[in-house]
């Protein structure tokens, strides 16, 4: 990475795939140099608008995100937008008004950021987004992982293990958004050209376990052969499992019945059902890594840092992805019951010390 000296003051605003966990204002006003005494430095003050707090894999980074702060040396205050691109707008507003530094944010609707970023930019605040991406604007940075590879990693799992044959159902987030669209995408392109003999039912479930379950049921019952699950988030873990145990299919793998059943998040969760054999795989988004990088980026704008495409010091790569923003993107391990490769994808074994749903006290 490349580093020079520029003069901006720099908002990290999270919003996510997904509504953000209630979080309180931390810390003094603009008035009072966020609360330093005369005479001391004062902390970089980041705003951090959390997307929602309704999802397990949201709720692990909300927890992270006052360590990573704390070690960073910043001061933080935070806002929860929870999932509606209305309050992100005026949380933004709020935390600029209280003379933040840096804002993050995970917006879940990329297309409808624009005009908020379009201000922070006028304001010379940078902005950091976090697991998703803007449609339009620049920021930044992004902290992301590869979303693509979610989709063509649970693709070739399930392929491998139905040898090439048969149904899955993929259970999509929300297609407004990034992320919703990239993993929904490669999933269906990875499957056309790797296993034509797979028939895809996608269903959007927009984030939301109620309607996953829901649909799921209904194709079950129209294809009770169907023999696996792509769920695009840990979102539809509790509902899969019910309608799988209600219809007598949530059994071992090695029975005739069992339904593979692959998710996205790597919660601990999920950890534990792959040990327990009720799902298969899944792909570790790193929550842990999203807060801490999200917040470094953040702190970099206001030391006046800036960075360029290529590798990074963190077994990661930053992609420039238009001229204005430039996206790093973190590593997302696929992880199985054995720690096996499937479709020619490496996996880690559930119990791998280096994931953080195996770390999270």
């Amino acid at each position: 990475m490349k580093h020079r000296r520029f003069a901006v003051a720099a908002i990290v605003v999270v919003s996510g795939f997904l509504a953000a966990a209630c979080g309180g204002n931390s810390g003094g006003s603009a008035a009072d140099g966020g609360g330093a005494t005369a005479g001391a430095a004062a902390k970089p003050v980041i705003g951090v608008d959390y997307p929602r707090s309704d999802t397990d894999f949201w709720n692990s980074y909300i927890r992270y995100v006052p360590q990573f702060g704390g070690e960073l040396g910043t001061e933080l205050k935070t806002t929860n937008s929870q999932n509606d691109i209305s309050k992100l707008t005026a949380n933004v507003q709020s935390l600029v008004g209280q003379g933040v530094r840096a804002v993050v944010m995970a917006p879940q609707d990329t297309a409808a950021v624009a005009p908020t970023l379009q201000q922070l930019e006028g304001r010379k605040i940078p902005a950091v987004l976090v697991d998703t991406r803007p449609d339009t604007g620049n920021a930044f940075m992004v902290v992301r992982a590869d979303n693509r590879a979610y989709g063509e990693k649970a693709c070739q799992f399930l392929g491998d293990k139905l040898k090439g044959k048969g149904k899955v159902v993929m259970l999509q987030g929300d297609l407004a958004s990034i992320n919703g669209r990239d993993r929904t995408e490669a999933f269906n392109d990875c499957m056309k050209q790797n296993y034509p003999g797979i028939k895809v039912f996608g269903e959007a479930a927009n984030w939301d376990g109620a309607v996953a379950a829901q649909k799921l049921s209904t194709v079950l019952t129209a294809n009770p052969d169907v023999k696996g699950v792509y769920m695009e988030s840990s979102f539809a873990l509790a509902g899969t499992l019910q309608v799988l145990k209600q219809r007598n299919l949530l059994v071992p793998p090695d029975d005739a019945k069992h339904v593979f059943v692959v998710s996205n998040d790597g919660i601990p969760q999920e950890l534990k059902d792959i040990a327990a054999g009720n799902i298969d795989a899944t792909v570790s988004q790193p929550a842990d890594l999203y807060a801490k990088w999200a917040l470094s980026y953040a702190k970099d704008a206001i030391d006046g840092k800036t960075f360029q495409a290529g590798k990074t010091d963190h077994d990661s790569t930053i992609v420039q992805v238009r001229p204005g923003l430039l996206e790093d993107q973190l590593s997302a391990p696929l992880v199985t019951a054995d720690g096996g490769t499937y479709g020619g994808i490496p996996s880690l074994k559930y119990d791998d010390k280096s994931l953080w749903g195996n770390n999270l006290n």
